[in-house]
């Protein structure tokens, strides 16, 4: 089966022709698979190379488009104008039948249907490349949605991972010079993501921290998760009624300030990051709704939480303060802090990362977020990498993927929304309450009674440190380190010996050679080869010797 899946994969590439965009024109693998679809697919002359790539991940299916969907994320991986055709892919993908869903639902909850919902939905109400979603009632009567993850998927990730290795390892050998991209970093990056939404226990204990870091918020609410009906393949939520934010019109038509919903959405992504530490990191259209009740206070609403992020705290702080320096146009203050965090090398030229730094942002300040493009920063800004060897801190690259969903949402709700004058007072705000004195004192009394009990212990931990440090070794401690000791000396002997016995060996040849060769003219030699043949096989022996 894996032959013929990997006949399918290499058929689909060749007649899309894949292939050329890393084969570097020597006959070879990738001119042998083209022979498989030797006249190529209709109308791919008129494509560009994106969309050809485009075309055939979403013929080969649902693990293919979740890899292109990653792709479009990473404009440092792969060219900008592939990255941008593969942000079109739909994760449109024909649902599992009810009977399907209904067997893996009884056998992860271990009962059948009627004893824990008094309905469910056989229509399901979505249907994505790994899960699927119907609504349900339960005896309690509380309306709620149950996530099914697709019977058989991981058996189907795990081959098609293997046989993305084996497809990156050959086009990694046939790679154009010039291409910014390694085939084999590509699957690394997918890996990391598909794994991680295999688990809808997971997703569940993600849906409930960000549920928590923002309890009775009215900027953002997100559903409550049933755990006595959430497993590793079956997930049960609350089920939200709200308006799609794709769906323009219906907005409209509840009243909803899109102005102030804008600012909302910028307000979210700067407390999720850097007030918790904790953010939702696949917020494209698809898994945002909005509360129609208050339509001059819009509240918004999550799902969908199988790709949550953090930074590492010291992360955290330099990209904030990497922010306000930006927000107070410190390009100096920039290059400094890309120095400082480690982003770049110490001996980069501080006065040239500053220029490049002012050439990039200078141009996007005091404009709306219509006349501002974050993927065009972004890919100047990975120009400017690869000229200072800027290390992409991986950390970043899901914080990168939700900047660029909310610049899309932006950019449509609210297209005149100037993003860095809302920006600059929430994160100042977040900051000063975060990482301000007040918090400070308040860390600081939070860890006093810890620190107090440490210091009680302190002359005692002093006391067991110097004791091992005069206290006699007991006799069987001695006798091990004694003979550790003389183990260390004899190998270190024998290697010395090890080293003089082949300069006798090369010099024994020598002087044989020399002695076989010699004109009439010349002094014997003969006894200095016998010396020297006796000398090497005496030290042979020290070598050798136990």
């Amino acid at each position: 089966m894996r032959l013929f899946r990997f006949i399918k994969i290499s058929h689909t590439l060749a007649a899309y022709r894949i292939p050329s965009l890393v084969s570097n024109g020597r006959f070879g693998f990738f001119n042998v698979v083209n022979l498989l679809a030797p006249f190529g697919k209709k109308g791919i002359k008129n494509m560009s190379e994106g969309e050809r790539l485009r075309s055939a991940l979403e013929e080969l299916g649902p693990i293919f488009i979740k890899l292109g969907q990653t792709l479009s994320t990473r404009p440092d991986l792969i060219p900008a104008d592939i990255a941008q055709a593969l942000g079109k892919l739909q994760d449109d993908v024909e649902p599992i039948t009810w009977q399907q869903a209904k067997a893996v639902i009884q056998q992860q909850l271990d009962a059948d249907l009627r004893s824990n919902f008094s309905e469910v939905d056989e229509q399901p109400l979505a249907s994505a490349s790994i899960a699927q979603v119907h609504a349900a009632t339960l005896k309690t009567g509380e309306q709620v949605v149950i996530k099914i993850l697709r019977p058989g998927i991981e058996k189907k990730i795990n081959r098609d991972v293997r046989l993305m290795r084996t497809l990156a390892g050959i086009a990694g050998r046939h790679v154009k010079a010039g291409v910014q991209v390694d085939p084999r970093e590509i699957v690394s990056e997918f890996e990391k993501t598909i794994y991680d939404e295999l688990d809808l226990q997971r997703e569940a204990a993600n849906c409930s921290l960000l549920g928590k870091n923002f309890r009775h918020s009215q900027h953002l609410y997100v559903p409550k998760i049933y755990w006595d009906y959430s497993k590793q393949k079956v997930m049960v939520q609350e089920r939200i009624n709200g308006i799609s934010i794709k769906d323009f019109a219906a907005l409209d038509a509840a009243g909803i300030n899109r102005q102030r919903l804008a600012e909302k959405g910028i307000k979210i992504f700067y407390t999720q990051v850097f007030r918790d530490n904790f953010f939702h990191a696949d917020m494209h259209p698809g898994n945002i709704f909005i509360n129609p009740d208050n339509p001059d206070d819009p509240q918004i609403m999550l799902l969908d939480f199988g790709i949550c992020g953090s930074l590492p705290k010291g992360h955290r702080v330099d990209l904030a303060n990497n922010f306000m320096a930006f927000f107070e146009q410190d390009y100096r203050r920039i290059a400094e802090l890309h120095i400082e965090s480690g982003w770049v090398p110490a001996d980069t030229n501080l006065e040239d990362l500053e220029s490049a730094t002012r050439t990039i942002c200078e141009p996007y300040l005091s404009r709306p977020i219509e006349e501002i493009s974050f993927g065009e920063v972004m890919l100047k800004t990975f120009q400017m990498a690869k000229r200072f060897k800027l290390i992409i801190q991986p950390e970043l690259i899901l914080l990168q993927k939700t900047l660029l969903n909310i610049e899309g949402l932006g950019r449509q709700l609210y297209p005149q929304l100037d993003v860095w004058k809302t920006s600059e007072p929430i994160l100042r705000d977040i900051m000063r309450q975060h990482y301000g004195p007040k918090n400070a004192m308040d860390k600081f009394k939070e860890n006093l009674p810890k620190w107090i009990e440490q210091a009680a212990e302190t002359p005692m931990l002093m006391h067991q440190l110097l004791s091992k440090q005069v206290k006699p070794l007991p006799r069987h401690l001695k006798l091990e380190q004694a003979e550790r000791q003389r183990l260390n000396k004899q190998a270190q002997q024998q290697l010395k010996f090890s080293i003089l016995t082949a300069g006798g060996l090369t010099a024994t040849a020598v002087l044989y050679a020399l002695d076989s060769a010699q004109d009439a003219w010349l002094p014997s030699i003969g006894n200095s080869v016998l010396i020297s043949g006796v000398i090497t096989l005496y030290l042979a022996y020290r070598a050798f010797k136990k």
